[in-house]
């Protein structure tokens, strides 16, 4: 009997194969179902966060999938990977539930609101967390248990808030931390010994002491600043070699040890000897009281040591603080801005730190900023190219520091560079502020520095503008003329002085009434290929009388009592000084040399014409002018400008009219061979057609 034909069994390989491709089918559909559940639960998570702190958040509950599009949130691989919100007026505690609930979360930044509480222990389950910036917030207990949880931490920042208790150790176990901003809190006790390769660390304005550990001593001064409680590494050696932490509450300090011999000898001999213990005993009594007035003569040396050295400390202390009003000296380790990126090599000598650490010494930029954020203007107001916090972390350079208070060139982390005036002075109240800082902020015009943006609080008053290369007309006129300098030539000294008075006219164009306020050569910018922009427009405006420019400064209008209230007339009065300057070379602090006292219009004015060419013109002008014709009549609209009568200056719109006018005359005369008509006489020089 045969047997039956042997036949492969049902799953033999060739029906795997062709079952393969709905077995990929299907682990891809239950991949997908999956990766929507989790959209699905990221979109529940924040849906209960907007719910309990974000109640002003439009996002829209219907459909999960939508979770990628809400305002602050990217998604990544089908699930939610970034989450930021800063200054987006959130308010009140974040509950359990919500942000522990985005598994997926990388970049969770939501500094800048009213956030308050305690951080809720489960964010330790987003375990994916990189970059944390809860800063300017306000946040309360002690530090935040869950970000202790998180291994691959990159960044910290809760400055700005209202935490407390002791930094813990554990942070040390956080081997992936480069940037520790704990500043402008409440945290007590010692700074632990975190041996990390921090690139950015912060514990200035807390209630810390002790000595700085040794693995911190590499961080700049600028660090630890506000705590007289603190010493070692950049603040100086501890007093006495030892920590200045106060002993713990309730413990007496030991007994001072008796000098063999003494105590403790009469003792012995008093035990071993009987026989002889009246004398043993009285010789003893003798020596206990010496050695009591020993130790009372000593306790009151050391008291007066530690009360020099606690005067010592506090004066340091200070110090310190008046010191932190300026930029911080250049430290030995580069500073490091956001990212974990070195700022742009700086000039040499320049002073370069963040932003946020030229604050004032109780109240650094960014302490009052819970709610607070950059107000842009122009172009930039539809899209913030940048905000508060990135501004704040920025490497900042000081540029000068003039009437109205500082300017600081900042180098963002996106490699734009912006100027950045601190005002001083001012006293008016934000509404007022923000009136008047909107008039300014709307004159966009192409010979005025824009004001790009603004910042108010209590503290700051913070000014943004475009940055220009190559600094002020004053440097570029009054520095070094080296021979390796560009000189400044007539060409350039007339497309500076036409571009600025188009500037200022433009401003006087808006209203009968407005003016600049403060026209000077430091206000007049320069950009690529010396491209004049007019700065600091109706600054006036916004300060005290204690900030307004002295009368020395020799630009001011004779008529001026009041440097907040500058009328067109006298903002010509002072371009007439500016362009006398341009012609002579010379500040108006320079004036007269020989006569104390006489300003520079008025020595103009004091020198014949015939001796223009000799005593007036720049040297280095005259170098590099065929003709002299367009610089006598350049003169010749400057003392016009400074009449001493109001009434007998021109507008600025006639002054851009001659400038344009002595332009293409200098054109065409150096086209036909700049004929030498310094010979005129002195009757055929235009007039002033203003002169009563």
């Amino acid at each position: 009997m045969r047997s039956p034909p042997c036949r492969p069994p049902p799953w033999g390989p060739r029906r795997l194969h062709s079952a393969l491709p709905l077995l990929l089918l299907v682990v891809a559909a239950l991949a997908a179902r999956a990766g929507a559940d989790d959209l699905a639960s990221d979109a529940r998570a924040l849906l209960a966060f907007r719910d309990a702190v974000g109640r002003r958040l439009a996002w829209n509950a219907s459909g999960a999938a939508g979770a990628c599009s809400w305002t602050g949130v990217t998604c990544e691989n089908g699930r939610v990977a970034v989450l930021r919100l800063p200054g987006a007026t959130l308010s009140g505690a974040i509950p359990a539930g919500t942000l522990g609930n985005l598994t997926a979360l990388h970049t969770l930044s939501l500094r800048l609101n009213g956030l308050s509480g305690a951080l809720p222990d489960d964010l330790a389950n987003a375990a994916a967390l990189r970059n944390v910036f809860l800063n300017g917030n306000r946040l309360s207990g002690g530090f935040p248990q869950g970000i202790l949880a998180l291994p691959g931490l990159v960044r910290l920042a809760l400055d700005g808030n209202d935490l407390s208790g002791p930094i813990p150790a554990a942070l040390g176990s956080l081997t992936h931390l480069k940037a520790l901003l704990l500043e402008n809190n409440r945290f007590s006790g010692e700074i632990p010994d975190l041996k990390l390769e921090l690139q950015q660390f912060n514990v200035s304005f807390n209630q810390l002491n002790g000595s700085i550990p040794a693995a911190l001593r590499s961080q700049p001064r600028s660090a630890f600043l506000g705590m007289t409680g603190l010493c070692g590494g950049p603040l100086g050696p501890c007093p006495g070699g030892v920590s200045p932490s106060p002993a713990p509450a309730g413990q007496t300090p030991s007994p001072t040890p008796v000098p063999s011999g003494s105590g403790g000898g009469g003792a012995s001999n008093g035990g071993s000897n009987g026989g002889n213990g009246g004398r043993s005993g009285h010789k003893s009594k003798k020596l206990s009281g010496g050695a009591i007035a020993g130790i009372a003569v000593g306790s009151a040396l050391g008291a007066a040591l530690l009360l020099f050295l606690f005067v010592c400390l506090c004066r340091k202390s200070g110090g310190t603080k008046t010191r932190s009003l300026e930029m911080p000296p250049p430290s030995s380790t580069p500073v490091a801005v956001a990212g974990g990126r070195k700022p742009p090599e700086m000039t040499s000598g320049a002073a370069v730190a963040p932003l946020t650490t030229i604050g004032h010494p109780n109240v650094p930029i960014g302490q009052s900023t819970s709610g607070k954020k950059l107000v842009f203007f122009g172009s930039a107001a539809a899209v913030a190219p940048f905000d508060l916090e990135d501004l704040l972390r920025a490497s900042a350079e000081v540029l000068g520091k003039g009437a109205f208070g500082t300017t600081y060139k900042a180098v963002l982390e996106s490699g734009a560079t912006v100027a950045v005036k601190r005002l001083k002075d001012v006293t008016l109240s934000e509404p007022e502020f923000r009136e008047r800082i909107s008039e300014i902020g709307e004159l966009q015009h192409e010979f005025i520095v824009p004001l790009r943006a603004y910042y108010y609080s209590k503290d700051e008053k913070l000014l943004v503008y475009d940055f220009m290369p190559m600094g002020s007309l004053s440097a570029v006129l009054h520095g070094n003329r080296s021979s390796g300098r560009t000189p400044l030539n007539w060409e350039l000294r007339s497309s500076i002085a036409l571009a600025a008075a188009r500037g200022v006219e433009y401003i006087h164009s808006t209203s009968s009434t407005a003016s600049h306020g403060n026209i000077k050569s430091s206000n007049v910018l320069l950009g690529k290929s010396y491209q004049a922009r007019v700065s600091d427009n109706g600054l006036t405006t916004l300060v005290g009388p204690s900030s307004s420019p002295s009368r020395t400064t020799g630009y001011r209008a004779p008529e001026v009592i009041d440097s907040r209230r500058i009328s067109q007339k006298a903002d010509v009065y002072s371009f007439g000084v500016l362009l006398l300057e341009l012609l002579t070379g010379k500040a108006p602090s320079q004036a007269a040399l020989n006569d104390e006292g006489v300003d520079l219009p008025r020595w103009v004015q004091s020198v014949n014409r015939s001796e223009w060419s000799s005593e007036v013109f720049d040297m280095e002008l005259m170098r590099h002018q065929n003709g002299e014709e367009p610089m006598a009549q350049l003169l010749q609209l400057a003392i016009d400008c400074v009449a001493q009568v109001p009434e007998a200056r021109p507008s600025m719109a006639h002054v851009v009219m001659r400038l344009e006018e002595i332009k293409k005359s200098s054109v065409a005369s150096n086209i036909e061979g700049g004929d030498d008509q310094s010979s005129k006489a002195e009757s055929e020089v235009p007039t002033n057609p203003f002169a009563p």
